[in-house]
């Protein structure tokens, strides 16, 4: 991995720290994308100090903006000669409130999948000229607890209920990738998706009532993945050499694993890629997939 650059959001704690210092260990460039710069700048040097690699570097992005995202693409555009994987890392679980965007979309949605959708359509060109090159798409197993009603004119970003607005993100990220996949038939570009397992982050802290985290933490530390072991599948779809030709697919454990009927439709899947292209105001002059 020493001539490959790769770049990572969501990165300066948890599964995506820990997949920035698996990645870097390889020799690769990573490319951090953070929302918290000053967080990232620390987590970069600590990288660099643990692996050797002093090819690391920080972008500022939030992905909750569809105009921090037009901004780290053109400085990622403009700076780098070729990307070879792109890690959709970042995401939240927001658990009582709802919260909308800058952008009027509701906030989980918006990190989850409209930035990364987003990002990928601007990226989209150095990773073709970059092939053999790689996206790889974290999701969740809890996937098939949500879904993406496209019969209705139902708007399926402004679900009430704060936690199934994470497990219908998560359903999101499959079905895109399956679109994604067949759009970038004959492309040399990948794409991927991937169950981390389940891993003691900070999500559980943010999403738990503080009094039971701490009666609770311990025994979850036990019974759940370190982030480093959750780090593993996406490490290995953005390295090995085991999957340069697999595309379309959902991991779990660095193996192929089923995917659930309603992701597979062709038909949905054109037309919920139709309606995030929408939704991120995708303009006649940006890149198409």
């Amino acid at each position: 991995m020493e001539t490959k650059t790769v770049l990572i959001t969501g990165c300066t704690s948890g599964i995506g720290r820990a997949t920035a210092e698996g990645i870097a260990k390889t020799g690769a460039k990573v490319i951090m994308g953070c929302r918290n710069i000053e967080m990232a700048n620390r987590v970069r040097d600590e990288i660099k100090k643990s692996t050797g690699n002093g090819k690391i570097i920080v972008r500022k992005l939030d992905l909750a903006s569809l105009k921090s995202v037009r901004e780290f693409a053109a400085t990622i555009n403009r700076e780098e000669n070729k990307l070879d994987v792109l890690i959709h890392n970042a995401g939240i679980a927001l658990s009582l409130w709802k919260k909308i965007s800058e952008d009027g979309l509701e906030l989980t949605m918006a990190t989850n999948h409209y930035g990364p959708f987003l990002l990928t359509i601007l990226l989209i060109d150095i990773l073709k000229r970059s092939a053999p090159s790689r996206v790889v798409i974290v999701t969740s197993k809890w996937y098939p607890m949500g879904n993406v009603d496209l019969t209705s004119n139902a708007n399926p970003t402004q679900f009430w209920r704060a936690h199934y607005n994470y497990y219908v993100s998560k359903y999101m990220n499959v079905l895109w990738t399956l679109e994604l996949d067949r759009r970038l038939q004959g492309s040399g570009v990948t794409a991927n998706c991937l169950h981390p397992g389940k891993v003691f982050t900070n999500i559980w802290q943010a999403n738990t009532p503080r009094a039971f985290y701490f009666c609770m933490s311990p025994v979850l530390e036990k019974l759940l993945k370190s982030c480093d072991e959750g780090a593993r599948t996406t490490t290995y779809l953005a390295t090995s050499d085991e999957v340069a030709n697999t595309s379309g697919a959902y991991f779990k454990n660095c193996r192929v694993a089923e995917i659930e009927r309603s992701v597979k439709d062709p038909e949905k899947g054109e037309k919920f890629w139709k309606l995030s292209e929408k939704m991120v105001k995708l303009g006649p002059t940006d890149p198409r997939i």
